[in-house]
């Protein structure tokens, strides 16, 4: 398989989370901190690990659709945006509050 292929690769990975210092349990989809939403940039391609950036991805925006929640992340270094799916164990009020932070920022209010 080429290193360019959008097939999914599934890793159990346990982490510490680089952000807050959670010890986080990877179920093989796990793709970032379900405490504070943070991850890191590893991937070009889900599940790839061929991103050279390693960046933070900080969570910049939380939406609702289709039955589902969803984190947009933003790399701290190259600046990348990605979708990723809310997990069930995610952090309620972290997601709300970040939520609430975009909207202020769409709006310009404080």
């Amino acid at each position: 398989m080429d290193s360019m292929s959008t097939t999914f690769h599934r890793h159990r990975e346990d982490f510490t989370c680089e952000h807050c210092g959670a010890e986080v349990h990877g179920d093989g989809y796990t793709n970032h901190c379900p405490r504070c939403l943070w991850s890191r940039h590893v991937d070009d391609h889900p599940g790839d690990r061929a991103s050279q950036c390693r960046g933070m991805m900080q969570p910049v925006a939380v939406t609702y659709e289709h039955d589902r929640f969803r984190i947009r992340q933003r790399c701290t270094i190259c600046g990348v945006e990605r979708w990723n799916r809310a997990a069930a164990d995610d952090d309620r009020d972290t997601m709300i509050r970040i939520a609430a932070e975009a909207a202020k920022r769409m709006t310009g209010t404080r």
